[in-house]
């Protein structure tokens, strides 16, 4: 037990730079947030910083060829292990301080880049002292942009698009891969799940878009905002699946912008350790 609470003492100690392999980084990070819940180890701050880290070594994981199925497996074991190891255990307050070193730094990121396939997530944890996007991905459908993620106050998911033209839709929703009815990740094609196995939800409501969130170039757009519960379902999805925004016109056409899962989960994380 000590070589291994060792071994994640070395894993932690570069949060930005993995030095184990993607599945064993992603064990050790599940292991020490399991114990951060159970002898409340780390200050709030230094635990989210955590938690986000976390949620990337499993994206990175998933992205280097690990199962689902199999990371599952190693995040019920980290968690077995750390209902094993003793609060007071010198090793575990071993952990405990060089996490505290090399997170601290890590915490006070302001920005933070997570790559995809062809798409990153952008965080900007800087963005909450004036409008502007916290967390966002840029997409196009056609020859109009398209960006979604966390904007303004970063309460709401949301869709700002920018269309060619003067037609707009009057209805908008995110579709992507419905785990409730195909648990498995979808990554054959283009990522996107077959029809019959995707599950969406509808925008709650539109409004001009507040010109700081708009892309480069562009002077109006419309910001479709979505309910909570649509985040956590993203979530859910592996790094590699992809999901459409979909806009839906009177006329019964609709424009699809394709967006990328990625680290949307360890974005999230990484924006809710709130402004600098």
């Amino acid at each position: 037990m000590t070589k291994a609470i060792l071994l994640a003492a070395a894993v932690l100690a570069a949060p930005a730079i993995a030095r184990a392999e993607p599945a064993d980084t992603y064990y050790e990070r599940a292991f020490v947030v399991a114990a951060d819940a159970r002898c409340s180890l780390f200050a709030p701050e230094i635990d989210a910083a955590l938690t986000a880290a976390t949620a990337q070594a499993r994206g990175a994981a998933l992205r280097s060829g690990a199962a689902e199925a199999d990371l599952n497996a190693v995040a019920v074991r980290a968690r077995s292990r750390a209902e094993t190891v003793s609060c007071r255990d010198p090793q575990l307050a071993m952990v405990r301080e060089r996490v505290d070193g090399a997170f601290s730094s890590w915490i006070r990121t302001p920005r933070m880049t997570f790559p995809g396939a062809a798409r990153p997530w952008v965080a900007d944890r800087t963005a909450w002292t004036r409008p502007g996007w916290r967390l966002m991905q840029a997409s196009t459908v056609g020859a109009s942009p398209v960006t979604f993620g966390y904007g303004d106050d970063g309460s709401a998911l949301t869709a700002v698009v920018s269309f060619v033209g003067r037609s707009r839709p009057n209805a908008a929703r995110i579709v992507f891969r419905d785990d409730a009815s195909a648990p498995r990740a979808w990554l054959a094609g283009e990522g996107l799940a077959p029809a019959s196995s995707r599950a969406s939800v509808w925008a709650t409501g539109v409004s001009a878009a507040d010109p700081a969130l708009l892309p480069e170039g562009r002077r109006a757009g419309e910001a479709w905002r979505f309910p909570a519960s649509a985040a956590d379902r993203l979530a859910r999805l592996d790094p590699r699946e992809t999901f459409l925004v979909e806009f839906h016109f009177r006329d019964g056409s609709v424009a699809a912008a394709r967006f990328e899962a990625g680290d949307f989960a360890a974005g999230r994380a990484f924006m809710a350790m709130g402004a600098l």
